[in-house]
């Protein structure tokens, strides 16, 4: 055990010992103050005086062995020194050195854009593609000249309050924040132009729609005509099934409008989502209206049968909603068609993917359509040769039954694609293999790749770079011979710092080109890839 304990100076140890009895023997340097030194040797301080030695030691003995004493073996003392850095608590003194843009200077301290034609311009890298560079400022500089405008930070607090007030005030009118909207785009510059409303009614889903509206408005009011003549059921149904394709449609052509809105602060990835939307609401509205009043209108006539008139005008107008319909099918799938040989998609995956659920609630419910007038006609005519009216209620429980199937059809891809949904794996596989095989990234990992509609994806990583490669590549940039005499000028813990720090900085920057690099890559590989979120491990 841990049983005899001995003291030198300040040095204190405990010894383990098996009955053995131990005595300390220190070696003692004695520097004079001239610079000589005095070796005093190896001396037993058991019996020594306070005035022989530098240290005494006291020493446990054991009771059967008190006679015994044992010498260690001198060992030289040896003293290491590392030089480190000393510890900095950054606080705002070090925050002064951070960079603030011309709006944020302008805004948070109260100054006009001529105050700052004054102070020190920085150039730094720009985070977005059009722009390679832009100008910053020293945070410092700003806060000294906002000082010296305002004169001190009372009153600089007091125009800042004073602003604020007033922006709310401000905000409150509606002319005064379109006057706003206006500045800003003012202050921003020119933009890429906006495809106005009108165009995109000619072309793509938007013609599809337009043209869908026209057709099935116009069917409606014949059938209403039909319905009103003859007093037919599957009539009625056909007439309420026209109603709902023109409501629905008319909702599909706002949703296409509200989708071309620019994204704003409060939507910043724009508004896109709304044909899903509208689509969305367009299911549930054949559902509802459809669908509802069809089957609402055959049990009816199934409990009170009463007899049909003459249906020859009911056929003549079936014929030509058919007719009509059929032209409205046919421009839906040829556009279909088209946007799926553009994607190297099949005819079946486009509509069950509802990459343009527009064109595909036109197609579905156009071929609804087509098939209840088949059923309403076929149910029609039983009923004339027969004379049993219980024929044409089934016939409007088969068109309610068909819509309903359309609705929830339509209820179901709208909903999977505002939740969410992952890309295909394989177009995801390609986006991981084009990250992998760059050679400043070593390994990603969490990677997620959305389809925001529309063709439209989101793609995030968590990237793990090569800091061999990016040092590298900024040493590929660096005039090395300039380089290595700024190395052997260090000489000092300051110098090596302020070379450090400069020389990292710059490092830093280089890892952010990296990755600004990565993100149009991927941009500019896979047009469907709009917002691109790369995380440094």
């Amino acid at each position: 055990g841990w049983q005899v304990s001995m003291k030198s100076g300040s040095l204190s140890c405990i010894l383990p010992y098996n009955r053995l009895p131990v005595q300390l023997v220190s070696q003692v340097r004695v520097y004079t103050s001239n610079g000589q030194k005095k070796d005093l040797g190896s001396e037993d301080t058991s019996g020594s005086t306070p005035g022989e030695t530098l240290h005494k030691v006291e020493t446990g003995q054991d009771t059967t062995n008190a006679g015994q004493k044992q010498s260690l073996p001198k060992q030289p003392i040896q003293v290491k020194v590392k030089a480190v850095l000393k510890k900095r608590e950054y606080g705002p003194k070090y925050t002064q050195n951070n960079f603030i843009t011309g709006v944020r200077a302008i805004n948070e301290f109260c100054l006009k854009s001529s105050d700052l034609d004054q102070l020190r311009k920085i150039k730094r890298r720009s985070p977005h593609d059009d722009t390679e560079t832009f100008t910053v400022y020293l945070r410092s500089d700003v806060e000294a000249k906002s000082l010296e405008v305002w004169g001190s930070p009372e009153a600089l607090a007091r125009e800042r309050k004073r602003r604020k007030e007033a922006e709310i005030k401000y905000r409150e009118n509606l002319f005064r924040n379109q006057r706003l909207l206006w500045e800003y785009k003012e202050f921003f510059g020119n933009t890429k132009p906006r495809s106005s409303t009108a165009a995109m009614f000619f072309k793509g889903p938007g013609k599809v729609v337009m043209v869908a509206i026209c057709i099935n408005g116009l069917n409606f009011f014949f059938k209403l005509l039909a319905w009103v003549y003859t007093g037919s059921a599957s009539m009625f149904s056909e007439a309420i099934h026209s109603l709902a394709d023109t409501c629905n449609q008319a909702l599909l052509a706002l949703g296409i409008s509200q989708s071309a809105r620019t994204p704003d602060p409060s939507h910043p990835y724009g508004f896109t989502n709304m044909r899903y939307i509208a689509s969305l609401i367009s299911g549930v509205g054949i559902f509802m209206m459809g669908a509802g009043l069809s089957w609402y209108h055959g049990i009816i006539g199934l409990l009170h049968p009463h007899p049909v008139e003459s249906l020859l005008w009911a056929y003549c107008i079936l014929a030509g909603s058919l007719v009509s319909e059929g032209a409205t099918l046919l421009v839906a799938i040829n556009e279909i068609r088209r946007s799926a040989r553009a994607k190297g998609l099949s005819f079946y995956q486009y509509v069950v993917q509802s990459r343009d659920p527009s064109t595909n609630v036109v197609l579905l419910e156009d071929a609804a359509a087509v098939l209840s007038v088949a059923v309403a006609a076929t149910c029609m005519g039983l009923t004339s040769l027969t004379g049993n009216p219980y024929y044409d209620s089934v016939g409007s429980l088969g068109v309610g039954t068909l819509l309903g199937t359309v609705s929830a059809f339509l209820i179901y891809t709208n909903t999977e694609a505002l939740l969410g949904r992952s890309i295909e794996p394989e177009q995801l596989q390609r986006l991981t293999e084009l990250l992998e095989s760059d050679p400043v990234v070593r390994a990603i990992h969490d990677v997620k790749a959305t389809d925001m509609g529309m063709s439209k994806v989101r793609f995030k990583a968590e990237v793990d770079f090569d800091g061999r490669v990016v040092t590298r590549s900024y040493l590929e940039k660096q005039d090395i011979e300039q380089l290595l005499q700024e190395i052997q000028q260090v000489k000092t813990l300051e110098e090596l710092e302020a070379f450090m720090l400069k020389h990292g900085e710059n490092i830093v920057d280089t890892l952010g080109a990296e990755v600004d690099r990565l993100e149009k890559d991927l941009k500019q590989r896979n047009p469907d890839v709009r917002h691109v979120d790369l995380e440094i491990l």
